[in-house]
């Protein structure tokens, strides 16, 4: 026999980590809606919980749970993924479709945009067939009034049949509404959901088919409707096999994809269309006019492009700028704190070695990471932020999905590059809003073709003391135009390895997605500065600290361990000289991207502790010593540039391949995603020698 519908429902709950309903202590209460209607912020708003909220689509891809209490009820939240329908054409769809047909959740909220209410309430209607425990939630009620677009709530009730309730989540208006409708609903107020009137012989096939699916689902008159059009997916949501009820089956086989699936799409927006002419009225008749307009420049195959990379140029020198003075005080403070714990006594009790691993090595290399790390993530991030608040980053995918797809890649990888530039390690993560396991592990192995905020102390140094020195006052606007630069190979590098990777190891087609383009909202200040801190910068940085701890205590034994007269370091870096020759660098820069892994902050000065000979790393004067030092050591401009695109085109941080590791529960995707960008970054810095060299334009 099959499994039955209770069992089914038993390993959602399962999936969830939620109790069946005669064990729970708690209202269970679902949490659905379209993207772009700010679910996650109406999640957040009555759970307190700090989730991340995106504004573009698709941004929640796993279940969040989230606890509030109203009255003398408990109330467990869970926030399902964003999607445009239940027809389970997604992983998203199948989830939220599954939670709420055999979860059995208290009470469905579903969240919609006041703005775009005749497209989501097709999803109200979906959902109203599935269950009568729902409310719904008209959400950006003050972006309506904005637009002048007047939402009829109460008639909107009377026509949906279940309480409606008008929000303002980003503003905090409506919320105390939706909880007393939300307990009513899950105290067992009666409710008489609207039912989608379809075409006789579509209601015919449904009359036939009800009666033996009768005890399956709680509405069979739903999942008979699923099998006349041919949706087999929902078969192995409810558990059934070759070997299933032969009394399922036979009806299954029999009217199985029978109705075309059009013919339903088209009849619930007809229904939906008729619901929203009813309640909504609109002082204009565009009200969006605005915002296509400013599409129309933004998104445009002429403007769209050079906005976009002005405003990336105008961000990575805004943070360059805003870093310097920060990163220098910061570094004072916390390389004070080390002279004063070298005046501690109790040194003098203990073995030499050990002072040197804990504070020369374990501290300073904290110290460093910190200092350098935690001003530009500071900075970059709540800039970042802010174009995501505004709604830009959509139209930044906007612009380049034509060229993801023509890699083969999924047009939300340029969201998670995005990403990337303020930390790979976020990037990776960010990754989950691509919904195809292939496309998803694309996106996560090229994800450090782009420069995180790590890597840009290196790049803008070598740009400054190599490419732009003499340039005056033009010079800071010069080195951020060269950082540009690698930046686009790095996107070119993206897109090329992401064609490549598909073409190989990863074949497939890029799969298809709506990319809905929200509203420009004002952006709330306040909660950029905290979601951009404590969700990214902070929780970037520990991941950097618990790397970089460890690591700094083997650089330091790699420096002052000798054999033979010569230290590891020394004996590493002649390892390595002729590979570094090849590459047109030396076996000392590579020592220092190799010991640089925990953290690429740590790059320049392990190369400067190299060439310098000393213990611990060490950090220039200025930027004519540090010239001065590395001229002195044989470096040209072809090394600078090398050493910019190896930086680049390197394997990924210790912090960004134990993200890697976490995310794809794969050793095997984590080493690829070492080699892929090293062994790029092999093959360009010896092509680009190799031409110098021919050409004798080497010094």
């Amino acid at each position: 026999m099959g499994l039955t519908t209770q069992s089914t429902g038993a390993q959602v709950r399962k999936d969830f980590s939620i109790p069946g309903p005669g064990k729970r202590t708690e209202k269970v209460i679902a949490l659905a809606g379209n993207p772009n209607t700010g679910k996650s912020t109406v999640f957040n708003s009555l759970t307190g919980m700090n989730q991340h909220t995106g504004n573009w689509p698709g941004k929640t891809v796993t279940n969040a749970l989230g606890r509030y209490q109203f009255g003398n009820e408990k109330y467990l939240l869970v926030d399902l993924p964003g999607t445009y329908s239940l027809l389970a054409n997604s992983v998203e769809e199948e989830v939220a479709r599954d939670f709420i047909c055999f979860g059995q959740p208290d009470v469905t909220v579903v969240v919609t945009d006041a703005t775009s209410l005749q497209r989501n309430l097709n999803l109200v209607l979906q959902i109203l067939e599935i269950t009568d425990r729902v409310v719904m939630c008209v959400n950006l009620m003050d972006e309506a009034r904005r637009k002048g677009i007047h939402v009829d709530l109460e008639l909107l009730e009377r026509e949906l049949g279940v309480p409606v309730v008008g929000t303002s989540a980003r503003m905090g208006e409506g919320l105390g509404t939706l909880k007393a409708a939300i307990a009513r609903m899950a105290a067992g107020w009666p409710s008489q959901p609207r039912q989608v009137s379809y075409p006789p012989e579509v209601e015919a096939i449904i009359a036939s088919l009800s009666p033996e699916l009768t005890g399956l689902i709680p509405n069979s008159r739903w999942l008979a409707l699923r099998l006349a059009t041919g949706e087999e997916a929902v078969l192995s949501s409810l558990g059934y096999n070759q070997q299933g009820n032969a009394k399922f089956l036979s009806a299954a086989g029999r009217e199985t994809g029978s109705i075309s699936p059009d013919l339903i799409v088209t009849s619930i927006v007809t229904e939906a269309e008729k619901i929203y002419q009813k309640a909504v009225r609109l002082e204009n008749e565009k009200p969006n006019a605005l915002d296509r307009k400013i599409d129309n420049v933004l998104t445009s195959k002429v403007f769209g492009f050079p906005i976009m990379i002005a405003l990336l140029g105008f961000i990575f020198w805004l943070t360059i700028q805003g870093a310097n003075y920060p990163s220098q005080m910061l570094a004072k403070l916390l390389f004070g704190i080390e002279d004063w714990l070298n005046g501690l006594a109790l040194w003098e009790t203990l073995p030499a070695w050990l002072h040197g691993i804990v504070v020369s090595g374990m501290y300073r290399t904290l110290a460093w990471v910190v200092s350098v790390m935690l001003p530009p993530m500071a900075i970059f991030f709540p800039l970042f932020t802010l174009l995501e608040d505004l709604g830009y980053l959509p139209r930044v995918a906007f612009n380049l999905d034509h060229y993801f797809n023509k890699a083969c890649a999924h047009g939300k990888q340029a969201l998670t590059m995005c990403m990337g530039f303020g930390c790979n390690a976020a990037g990776v993560i960010a990754c989950r809003i691509i919904d195809s396991p292939r496309e998803r592990l694309i996106a996560v192995i090229t994800n450090n073709f782009v420069p995180c905020n790590g890597r840009f102390p290196l790049l803008i140094v070598m740009a400054s003391a190599f490419l732009v020195t003499g340039a005056g006052f033009l010079g800071e606007g010069l080195a951020a135009a060269a950082v540009l630069g690698v930046i686009i190979v790095g996107i070119v590098m993206t897109l090329w390895v992401s064609k490549l990777l598909s073409r190989t190891i990863l074949r497939g087609v890029p799969s298809s997605f709506i990319l809905e383009l929200p509203p420009y909202r004002k952006p709330q200040v306040g909660k950029i500065l905290v979601r951009s801190i404590f969700d990214r910068t902070l929780f970037v940085l520990g991941r950097a600290v618990a790397v970089a701890v460890p690591a700094g205590a083997v650089i330091w034994l790699m420096a002052n361990i000798t054999v033979a007269d010569n230290s590891l370091l020394a004996h590493g870096g002649r390892i390595l000289a002729p590979l570094g020759w090849l590459m047109g660098m030396d076996g000392f820069i590579l020592m220092g991207f190799l010991l640089g892994l925990p953290a690429n902050e740590i790059v320049l000065p392990i190369i400067i502790m190299s060439y310098l000979g000393s213990g611990s790393m060490q950090e220039m004067e200025s930027l004519a010593a540090l010239r001065q030092l590395l001229m002195a050591n044989g470096w040209t401009w072809l090394t600078a540039v090398n050493v910019m695109l190896f930086s680049l085109l390197h394997f990924p941080c210790g912090t960004t391949l134990w993200t890697i590791r976490k995310e794809t529960q794969s050793w095997k995707w984590t080493l690829l995603a070492f080699l892929v960008p090293t062994l790029a970054g092999i093959i360009v810095c010896a092509t680009l020698t190799a031409a110098v060299r021919l050409l004798g334009l080497g010094q």
